[in-house]
């Protein structure tokens, strides 16, 4: 039996960037509600002692995809990265400001504590939209010229990648406050259920908006979405995040702890999955296929080999460390 290797690493990538999202998302969200907390109550410690455990390890997602990426699709690689150069290096420099910030907070005195949150915030906002704007300028397309970056070195920067950059800094704010809602309790948890409301109204908008303009960007992706056997994918995935909404919002009503954290993530699986839609079956839209960014078929196959045995150890880590600080979380750190 033959194996289609790069389909295979294609799934490979898209699900390490789909936990990055997923796990990174919500303590990067944590960061972007730290300037919405005042500073006097004392909450933000509890959000800080909320993702402590959990937070650095979260990147190692980040790391399998880009590493992966550079190792089994080289000439997207060698393409996507000198088109999103900025984007790229402000996202990393905003995830570097806010580990640092993280870290210094705790041993910072009282008055210099204030310019770490600070820190701490802006690293956030600026890493998630960096993010976001990356995402754009990937859906808007990349030009190519013989298998080699062609285009401008800001056509990254447009009004529909500043768009999806500004979606993700709200979307990111809608699984950090649902994070909150599940971790903490009393007076930060109401603020974070608030938050929750605004941020999950935010997030379906400016979805359905990205959702429209879409299409307008490329007739391929018209072609994908609303031709064909696609056309039922069209019609079930507003169906499914409909779903999702109203899980969330009567979660949030009703005060469920939980329920809305995994709802707000059912939200950003479905985007994921009409992003996949969108792409399938190029790695570099609009030209670069998955097979044609693929390197030789023996280096495929040698790869998989140690990740084969790879991820399932980052996932056994990542569920066992999650269950170990499951529960809620007080000002000191403890968890009951």
């Amino acid at each position: 039996m033959e194996f289609d290797l790069p389909l295979i690493w294609a799934a490979i990538i898209a699900f390490a960037i789909l936990a990055y999202v997923s796990l990174d998302g919500f303590d990067l969200g944590v960061g972007i509600l730290f300037p919405l907390v005042p500073e006097e109550s004392g909450h933000r410690d509890v959000m800080m002692n909320s993702v402590a455990p959990i937070w650095d390890g979260n990147e190692t997602w980040l790391v399998l995809g880009g590493g992966g990426l550079l190792a089994v699709f080289p000439l997207a690689y060698a393409v996507v990265l000198p088109a999103l150069y900025i984007p790229i290096i402000v996202m990393l420099l905003g995830l570097i400001f806010r580990g640092v910030a993280f870290e210094f907070r705790w041993r910072a005195s009282e008055k210099r504590r204030i310019w770490w949150d600070r820190s701490f915030a802006f690293g956030s906002i600026v890493a998630t939209l960096a993010q976001g704007i990356c995402l754009g300028a990937l859906i808007q397309g990349i030009e190519v010229v013989d298998r080699s970056f062609a285009g401008d070195r800001l056509d990254w920067l447009t009004p529909f990648s500043l768009l999806t950059g500004f979606s993700l800094v709200v979307g990111y704010t809608l699984l950090g406050a649902t994070w909150l809602v599940m971790k903490t309790e009393g007076e930060l948890q109401n603020l974070a259920r608030k938050y929750s409301m605004i941020s999950g109204l935010g997030t379906l908008i400016l979805v359905g908006i990205a959702s429209f303009a879409t299409p307008f960007l490329d007739a391929q992706y018209h072609h994908r979405w609303f031709e064909g056997t696609n056309l039922l994918f069209s019609i079930t995935i507003p169906f499914l995040l409909a779903i999702c909404a109203a899980i969330l919002f009567i979660g949030l009503k009703r005060h469920h702890d939980i329920r809305p954290f995994f709802a707000a993530h059912g939200i950003f699986l479905l985007c994921y999955i009409g992003i996949g839609i969108s792409f399938y079956p190029r790695m570099v839209p609009p030209d670069i296929t998955i097979w044609a960014a693929a390197a030789p078929e023996k280096s495929l196959q040698f790869l998989l080999v140690g990740t084969i045995f790879l991820v399932p150890i980052i996932l056994s880590y990542t569920i066992y460390n999650y269950w170990v600080f499951r529960g809620k979380v007080d000002k000191e750190g403890g968890y009951h």
